[in-house]
């Protein structure tokens, strides 16, 4: 998503880019990656264009800019929208990302996006997440060709960087105001304020909107600490684990057993109703009854 259509004449010469985020801390909605490029000989332009960072200035402000910034011929922009379910299966898989992680990938992904589209970026400026000079050095050796400044409030330093700020923002904004939800709730609503863990009318909609069993609407970012205060007279779910998962549960508890023994140990066996409880076996239920998992049909 971004001003994408029409390559201009000035991509082949040095390019400037920065790159900002929204939607960071919020508990719901997506979080936005955004960058803004322009040529190296805009850069004192920029400067002029009343570019701030989009937390310090109104929304209908955020607006207006956005607007005039699309409007200039000389100035190319783009986003990377990162829905909260993707935020929260990420943060909450085996193999956990966290979001310093996720941020760093999406920050990259801009700039291999418009690398590829033929731009020649040359510098770019991108407000830190975390050690701003591991995440240099990150950057850098992903990219060698292009020179990184990283720092903290780059966001009002830099106005190539304020810009990709307001970019950020109104593109969250406009993805909360016409968000579509999965959910056909009849008493769904959108009164859910800033999305921010502290703001009162997101605490409201958070306990509105709480399912005993399904949790919250997709909007929620669900693995964010905020929300397991919400569950704590949830229902509680036993998941059954795959027969193949079991099996290579099995064959790798044999092969433990195995080196022990050969040590000189020796381990009492786990009961039937242990390992069932524990959800590696399968259920009584489906045994019973001769139930099996089909992964096609």
């Amino acid at each position: 998503m971004g001003s994408e259509a029409q390559i201009p004449e000035w991509a082949t010469t040095p390019c400037i880019m920065g790159i900002d985020e929204a939607g960071r801390g919020p508990v719901l909605g997506p979080m936005v990656y955004g960058c803004l490029f322009c040529p190296i000989s805009y850069k004192k332009t920029l400067s002029t264009l009343e570019f701030a960072d989009s937390k310090t200035l109104k929304e209908e402000k955020r607006e207006e800019l956005f607007e005039s910034l699309k409007a200039d011929e000389t100035i190319r922009w783009a986003v990377d929208v990162i829905d909260p379910r993707v935020l929260s299966a990420k943060m909450l898989r085996k193999n956990k990302i966290n979001l310093n992680e996720i941020s760093h990938e999406s920050a990259m992904g801009l700039v291999k996006r418009v690398l590829d589209m033929g731009y020649l970026l040359t510098e770019v400026y991108v407000d830190t997440v975390g050690d701003a000079e591991k995440y240099r050095i990150k950057l850098t050796e992903r990219f060698p060709s292009i020179k990184f400044v990283v720092a903290k409030k780059a966001d009002s330093l830099y106005p190539v960087v304020s810009g990709a700020s307001i970019v950020a923002k109104v593109t969250r904004d406009h993805a909360l105001q016409n968000w579509n939800f999965d959910e056909t709730a009849e008493n769904m609503h959108r009164n859910f304020g800033s999305g921010y863990p502290g703001d009162p009318n997101t605490k409201g909609w958070l306990e509105h909107h709480k399912h005993s069993v399904f949790g919250f609407p997709s909007l929620v970012r669900f693995s964010w600490g905020t929300c397991e205060s919400y569950f704590k007279g949830g229902v509680e779910v036993l998941w059954e684990a795959d027969e193949e998962d079991d099996d290579a549960s099995s064959r790798k508890t044999a092969k433990r057993q195995t080196k022990l023994s050969n040590l000189g140990f020796t381990g009492m066996k786990r009961k039937s109703e242990d390992i069932e409880s524990s959800g590696k076996g399968r259920c009584k239920f489906f045994q019973s009854r001769k139930l099996e998992q089909l992964s096609h049909f």
